[in-house]
This record gives C-alpha cells, sequence and structure tokens, in this order.
C-alpha cells in the first residue's frame, strides 16, 4: 500500500485531499498543527469507512515538532511515496507593501516557505526509499508574477505584499528541487486548487473543495511520463488539462 503524508490536512483542501488519496487506496498520515483537530478528522475519516489513516501532530514552524514527526512516520513505515506541503496561511489582508510589519512577513513566510522546506527535506529519506516519489506543493496563481501583471487576469487587482511573494517563493524554490530531482524517479510540481470555498477565502470561492482537492490529487497521481518542476492549476489557465 502506498503512502502520503499531508500537512495542514485536518480541514479544508488538506482534509478532502486526504479523502481521495484514501480512496485510492493509500494509507495517509493526516499532519495537523493541533493534535486533537487531527485526530478528530481521523476519526471521521475512519466513521467514512477509510481505516487506513493515522493523525500526526506536525507544526511546520517547529523544527522540533517536524523531526517528532518523521520519527512517528518512521516507527511505521520505512518508505513514504508522497509529500503534500498544504499547509499555509494568508496573513490577513490587506498587505500594503510599505505598512505591513515585518513581523507578518515572517510568520508567513515560516509556514508557507520555510515550513514546506524544511518538512521536504526531513522526509526525503523516507521520499528516496519509494520507487515512484511525488511531491506536491499547493501554491496559489497569485504567486504567478506572470498573472499578477496581467490586467487582463480577473484577480489581477488582488494585491498583497505578504501571501503572493510567499507563494512566489514557494514557486521558486520548487522549480530548483525539481531541477536537481530530475534525473530520478521524483516528480515535484506544484498545484494552484484554485479559488476554493474554504474558511481560507472566507467561503467566497467558486469552486468547490472537492474540486480544488481533485487538481491536488491529480498531481499525486502521475504516472512515471508525467511533468515535473511544472505550475498548474484553475488560475494557471490550465486546470491540469496537459496531464
Amino acid at each position: 500500500m502506498k503512502t502520503a503524508l499531508l500537512t495542514g490536512a485536518n480541514k479544508g483542501i488538506g482534509f478532502e485531499t486526504a479523502r481521495q488519496l484514501l480512496q485510492h487506496g493509500y494509507y495517509v498520515y493526516l499532519g495537523s498543527r493541533d493534535r486533537q483537530r487531527g485526530q478528530q478528522a481521523a476519526d471521521q475519516l475512519r466513521a467514512e469507512g477509510y481505516p487506513h489513516v493515522e493523525p500526526v501532530q506536525l507544526d511546520v514552524t517547529d523544527s522540533a515538532s517536524i523531526a517528532a514527526a518523521r520519527e512517528a512516520v518512521g516507527r511505521q513505515t520505512t518508505v513514504l511515496d508522497v509529500l503534500v506541503n498544504n499547509a499555509g496561511i494568508s496573513g490577513g489582508y490587506p498587505q500594503p507593501a510599505l505598512a505591513t510589519p515585518l513581523s507578518t512577513f515572517r510568520n508567513v513566510f515560516a509556514t508557507n516557505v520555510f515550513g514546506a522546506i524544511e518538512v521536504t527535506q526531513v522526509f526525503s529519506d523516507l521520499l528516496w526509499q519509494s520507487p515512484a516519489p511525488r511531491i506536491v506543493n499547493v501554491s496559489s496563481g497569485l504567486g504567478s508574477l506572470t498573472l499578477q501583471n496581467d490586467p487582463c487576469w480577473r484577480f489581477y487587482t488582488v494585491k498583497g505584499a505578504v501571501y503572493p511573494p510567499s507563494k512566489t517563493a514557494l514557486n521558486a524554490y520548487t522549480v530548483a528541487l525539481a531541477y536537481e530531482l530530475r534525473d530520478t524517479p521524483f516528480k515535484v510540481n506544484l498545484v494552484c486548487p484554485g479559488y476554493v470555498d474554504t474558511d481560507f477565502t472566507d467561503h467566497l470561492g467558486d469552486s468547490s473543495v472537492a474540486e480544488g482537492a481533485a487538481r491536488v490529487t491529480k498531481a499525486v497521481l502521475l504516472g512515471p511520463d508525467g511533468p515535473t518542476g511544472q505550475f498548474f492549476g484553475q488560475e494557471a489557465g490550465s486546470d491540469l488539462n496537459p496531464w
């Protein structure tokens, strides 16, 4: 049975992606910063008939928590087939470039960038044991410099000095990681789930949680001929169609 670890998976897109991977036969390690909420999420999935899910306390901004999560997962498996770096925060809006406190930048980048990087590095040894490892970093169209500079894009006026640049940085890291792993079985990609109806968007999104999670799931399920180092998603205009 293939294994997958998802961060920020106790609700929203992460939770639904966990459900979809369980439906595809994966054993899912459900990462959650809050231990109790993670347990409740896992219990809900088990009640739905998915027994192969295990909650893992994982705060991506805490090195000790990441190390403890690695130890916990390592006690149960020597192989990790999938890592989905889903945990993310917006930092709150508005985010004026000249007035947003540096503390907001640090908090958002700690989760959206540094957290994803550290989790990837710490769990990389387990990923190397998989014959077909997949890393999916959940990004946003707001992190695309091309889209941000396109007056025809529907979110052109949605500007922020913190959250969008954090996703731009995550995009750049992912491209570098994919290039580094280009001659290996790894597939490393970015997915924008779209403008999804979740707490994160104050439930204003025009995509359902299931639709957003399906875009992430599709990247997880890539075959050996699938792309790597790419950015896909509804807001990028592809909605994963090339796959």
